[in-house]
């Protein structure tokens, strides 16, 4: 598979160019998604499946501070994209100076934060009982990586907004395999518990920041920085923070509703909800990585066409996207609903979670298959500058519809509540997210495309 150019982005045939994007970026969440999988299987048949809750308790916090990376890099990417689209390589430099300081600055402060408060935040996000001891063990060890993880989450999108996708998936490979070496070595051969666990994820984060940095001192990137573009420029900031905040907020909601879900699960079903629903979450990170990668695909394509104005382009790797995305979500849909009990076999021997879990799955993913339109819709409206749309599309799900309906719904069907609270909230993302994409098209992109 041929290395992109940044050109390639806007002259390439858009099936041909989606598939060399969306491969590599299929395969790089699908390693880093395994990785998830695979460590959460080795916890829970090594450790215990309390550890497995336990990590599930401290997801939220590291996520949420990882985030603060990943929201610089997609903000900062959307903007080198569409400036290499418009061939204005200064500002491309500049915004990537720009991300480096971010990146330092935020992530390294609220990491601060998060050790200071740990005894705090740790029985807020649902780790009570016998869950808060490993919990904590895996938190502090792992948040002192998670600066590292916010430079590669940062660097990871902005290689792939210079169209080189074969890069940016060997940046989630390297994590990925090296946690699970260091996870067999530190738990398995040494029997480190969750303290083994939590250094061979931030061990991963090292060696994975190491290839970052190579990348981008070397030949292979185009982004040529000095000193100078890492000074704070007002405009770009703005700009970084208006289209990052968009990515920011939705692993906020993420983190939130994992708070809420733990805490509502815990009250209901004990530690053995818990661990269902870390069940779940694991599946849901790994099953859609097809879709995920195509969405990852997309953006720099839309972004880096809409720059050069390229709108018949725009419009059709929208539609290509959602089509090959919605295939992949149907096939994965049928996997899901014929599975689920082998799949919670893997991680647990446990015979009540064995027992729970099945059906609980079947309901969370009841509404995958039109999941596509939803990453689709919010990608393009990030991908091109538009940060409100793109900011509610990202929100809709969890923080209008899941988040109420978690409060709700158990009212009348105690915990099935929860559980089906996931496909209905994804029908009315869904629609919200179709509402909002059409009109785009309509008033914006089909106007430009007659002139």
């Amino acid at each position: 598979m041929a290395n992109l150019k940044s050109q390639d982005l806007g002259t390439e045939t858009i099936s041909k160019l989606l598939i060399k994007q969306s491969i590599p970026a299929s395969i790089g969440v699908l390693v880093m998604s395994l990785n998830i999988f695979i460590d959460t299987i080795f916890i829970g048949n090594w450790i215990g499946p309390t550890a497995i809750a336990a990590i599930n308790v401290v997801l939220p916090v590291s996520f949420f501070v990882a985030a603060l990376g990943m929201a610089i890099g997609v903000g900062g990417a959307s903007i080198i994209s569409r400036a290499l689209g418009a061939n204005n390589k200064s500002k491309a430099f500049k915004t990537f100076g720009n991300q480096i300081t971010l990146t330092l600055l935020f992530c390294v402060t609220f990491t601060a934060f998060g050790l200071y408060f740990v005894d705090q935040l740790i029985p807020l996000f649902g780790g009570k009982g016998a869950m808060f001891e490993p919990a904590k063990t895996y938190y502090v060890i792992v948040l002192y990586g998670v600066p590292i993880l916010g430079f590669v989450m940062m660097g990871n999108n902005v290689i792939r907004a210079e169209g080189k996708p074969k890069f940016a998936m060997y940046a989630m490979l390297i994590p990925s395999i090296n946690n699970l070496l260091f996870d067999y070595v530190l738990i398995y051969i040494f029997d480190l518990g969750m303290e083994g666990a939590a250094w061979a994820t931030t061990g991963s984060y090292v060696v994975s920041f190491i290839f970052i940095f190579w990348y981008f001192t070397s030949i292979h990137s185009e982004l040529k920085i000095n000193i100078s573009h890492l000074k704070l420029c007002s405009p770009i900031v703005r700009e970084i923070g208006a289209l990052g905040f968009v990515t920011l907020a939705r692993q906020a909601v993420v983190s939130i509703t994992f708070l809420l879900i733990n805490n509502i699960l815990f009250n209901y079903g004990g530690e053995t909800s818990v661990t269902s629903y870390a069940i779940v979450g694991r599946m849901m990170m790994f099953a859609l990585f097809p879709v995920f990668g195509i969405t990852q695909g997309f953006i720099p394509i839309a972004g880096y066409n809409y720059g050069a104005r390229q709108f018949g382009r725009v419009k059709a790797v929208i539609f290509v996207s959602i089509k090959y995305a919605t295939c992949l979500a149907l096939l994965l849909f049928i996997a899901l609903m014929l599975f689920p009990e082998i799949i919670t076999k893997w991680f647990t021997n446990d015979v009540e979670i064995i027992s729970q879990t099945p059906n609980k799955m079947r309901w969370a993913f009841l509404a995958t298959p039109i999941v596509a339109v939803q990453l689709i819709g919010a990608a393009y409206f990030q991908a091109i500058g538009k940060a409100m749309p793109a900011l509610l599309l990202t929100i809709t799900r969890q923080a209008l519809f899941l988040i109420p309906l978690i409060y709700i719904l158990p009212m009348f069907y105690d915990e099935l509540g929860v559980w089906i609270a996931f496909p209905i909230s994804d029908v009315l993302a869904t629609v919200v997210t179709l509402y909002f994409l059409k009109r785009e098209l309509k008033l914006n992109i089909n106007p430009k495309l007659r002139q």
